[in-house]
């Protein structure tokens, strides 16, 4: 009886032994089978940068709009495309509307010019736009404290006219 079990326990060893051997060939030959890849070539382009012209609103002087890139290159598949680009309404356009600049405080008020003035430096620029590194704004000054001349001219009107009533 023991050899009964002693044959049947090394068939079963058998049976797994060749098992792992069919296993094994098959997947040798799976992988011999497959043919190695060249790994991709990396190709040289001979395109160059994206030159981006300013951003252009779609309506009115800012909010979304659109801008045209382009590149040179002899075997460049695309040397034009349009991207859509965004004008923050709050910038100060006058420098360009892709320039944001952090402004100091308002200077005092310049006499012979009525204006007042304040610096601002480049803070942001919008795609590489090219922007100036300092500013100078300039905006007339508050009401001045001049007396005003028309005071004595509204008292005789009304004086005028308190005379012309009696007359009536």
């Amino acid at each position: 009886m023991q050899t009964q079990q002693y044959l049947q326990q090394r068939r079963k060893f058998a049976a797994a032994f060749l098992a792992f051997i069919f296993i094994l060939a098959a997947v040798d030959t799976a992988e011999a089978g497959k043919k190695e890849k060249p790994e991709k070539k990396v190709k040289k382009s001979d395109c160059g940068e994206w030159q981006w012209s300013v951003c252009v609103p779609t309506s009115g002087d800012c909010g979304l709009g659109s801008r045209e890139g382009t590149r040179a290159g002899a075997e460049c598949k695309q040397t034009m495309k349009t991207q859509r680009c965004k004008i923050p309404c709050n910038w100060k356009k006058q420098f360009g509307a892709e320039c944001k600049y952090q402004f100091q405080a308002w200077g005092e008020c310049d006499l012979n010019t009525a204006l007042k003035t304040r610096t601002g430096s480049l803070k942001r620029a919008l795609h590489n736009a090219d922007c100036q590194k300092t500013v100078t704004i300039s905006k007339p000054c508050g009401k001045l404290t001049k007396p005003k001349p028309q005071a004595e001219s509204k008292k005789k009107k009304k004086e005028g006219k308190k005379q012309e009533k009696m007359l009536d």
